[in-house]
């Protein structure tokens, strides 16, 4: 696998399709103009690679809040690729491309209701719960998070330390979310915004206060003093 940045004109024409074969065709589009400048002006979008095939996009901009850092915007990984490592992949070229910058942290989104994703990033990257951001978004019309308050997570990713070698499930109280919200949306959508306002309730208050320590991967979300 190869992982390489973005910026070429037929690099940036292939972003949006991708994205709209992950998310599917209702996926709201970043556009190639918008590629190309930001790009151009020293923002981050990266590809990886099977060969000649793109299985993996990410792209996110600067930011700046008492020091630069790396909003990664959005991050697709081909549904056929997903278990061989592409997301580690991306996330480590992020790293090491905010590295060489100077650039100490790199911030992103996520449902948190997604138990797979919260597990990458808190128990496998290490990224930490900073704020609690209610329908972030809005209504979204594609094809995972339609019918969905678009509730996110952002974390915080400190790149000058490493990832653990060593993943240790953290004790304590448990925030506990569903194994599969995306089938539990298909299947059972009142059931599916039930455990979208449970959670809201449940995590805000935790979140703010910085009491969420770290995520059991078969459970939840762990709570510490």
């Amino acid at each position: 696998m190869e992982v390489r940045e973005l910026g070429t004109l037929d690099e940036c024409r292939s972003v949006d399709p991708f994205l709209a074969s992950v998310w599917g065709p209702q996926t709201p589009r970043l556009g190639v103009e918008l590629l190309r400048a930001l790009t151009h002006a020293g923002g981050y979008a990266a590809g990886a690679y099977l060969g000649a095939d793109l299985v993996g996009v990410s792209v996110g901009f600067l930011a700046y809040d008492k020091e630069m850092s790396l909003h990664s915007h959005v991050t697709g990984v081909s549904a056929r690729t997903r278990d061989r490592g592409v997301g580690m992949a991306l996330k480590s070229h992020q790293r090491k491309w905010a590295l060489d910058r100077g650039i100490r942290a790199i911030t992103w989104t996520f449902d948190p209701l997604v138990r797979r994703n919260a597990w990458f990033n808190m128990g496998r990257l290490g990224a930490r719960p900073v704020e609690y951001l209610v329908d972030f978004y809005g209504t979204m019309p594609d094809s995972i998070n339609a019918g969905s308050p678009s509730d996110r997570l952002l974390v915080v990713w400190n790149v000058s330390d490493p990832p653990p070698d060593v993943i240790v499930e953290t004790s304590g109280a448990v925030i506990v979310v569903p194994d599969d919200i995306e089938r539990i949306r298909s299947t059972d959508p009142a059931a599916a915004h039930r455990w979208r306002l449970r959670l809201r309730e449940q995590l805000q208050g935790p979140v703010a206060a910085g009491q969420v320590v770290g995520f059991r991967r078969t459970e939840g979300y762990v709570l510490g003093p």
